[in-house]
């Protein structure tokens, strides 16, 4: 930890819905200026814990904190000025197509109306230019992109705010391995650029390799193993070395239906 106080602090997170019950005692610290990777299998959790750090889901109940502010039974003024801090980079990249890539980029600018258009497109351009992309591109719509540089436009509308904390939600979904790889490397480059905590969430080992000072693993509803990225190979758990190898054997089971 870089700070006594945490960016993001999770205690005791419980979510369910009806019967099922998908979150079950989160406990899970994110420091100033860490890069945070949850990994886990597909409905084990992950984009429900992210959602109720956002506040687009209310957590039954437990702490989070955003920089010592509790978000949990929240009310929309604490919610507003908690996310004011927030950029995300969506799973499908979420870029309006109805938009030039520019105002996709300066979407929360605007919105906002902390800017006028002008500015906004000069920020836009300037954020496009951090992710390798040139002005040229500004004017185009998102279905002219292939979908590697969608997720670049989609990266720098996730930093335009200059947000104090970024999200990234399966980052490298749907990418072949070497803009896979690309897209990594964006991503620490620019959190190291901005100064940025961030907190992520994928299946893509090797994406969670190259982009995490800690990996938690979230299994059952609970963190089942954390700790520094380079220590991951040697955790001791059946749960966690099951799933960063690929293995079909193992303490986990997949669920056939018939």
């Amino acid at each position: 930890m870089t700070e006594a106080q945490p960016k993001i602090q999770m205690r005791g997170v419980k979510k369910a819905f009806g019967q099922k019950v998908v979150l079950d005692g989160i406990d899970l610290d994110v420091g100033v200026g860490e890069s945070v990777v949850i990994i886990g299998g597909s409905g084990t959790g992950k984009s429900v814990a992210l959602k109720c750090i956002l506040g687009l889901l209310e957590a039954d109940s437990g702490s989070i904190e955003v920089d010592g502010t509790e978000v949990v039974h929240a009310g929309a003024r604490v919610h507003e000025e908690v996310n004011s801090k927030f950029g995300m980079l969506f799973q499908g990249a979420a870029l309006f197509d109805s938009l030039p890539v520019w105002e996709n980029v300066s979407f929360g600018l605007l919105a906002e109306k902390r800017v006028g258009r002008g500015e906004a497109k000069e920020i836009a351009v300037a954020k496009l230019a951090q992710v390798g992309l040139g002005s040229d591109v500004s004017e185009l719509s998102p279905s002219e992109l292939s979908g590697g540089m969608q997720k670049r436009v989609a990266l720098a509308r996730a930093i335009a705010m200059d947000p104090e904390i970024i999200f990234f939600d399966e980052p490298t979904t749907g990418l072949d391995p070497i803009m896979a790889d690309v897209i990594n490397d964006l991503i620490v480059k620019i959190t190291r650029e901005v100064g940025a905590t961030a907190l992520s969430i994928t299946h893509d080992m090797a994406s969670a390799r190259k982009i995490a000072n800690r990996i938690a693993m979230l299994y059952d509803g609970k963190i089942i193993w954390a700790g520094p990225t380079e220590d991951i190979d040697n955790s001791g758990n059946d749960y966690v070395d099951q799933f960063i190898y690929g293995k079909a054997e193992g303490p986990i089971k997949m669920v056939v239906r018939a």
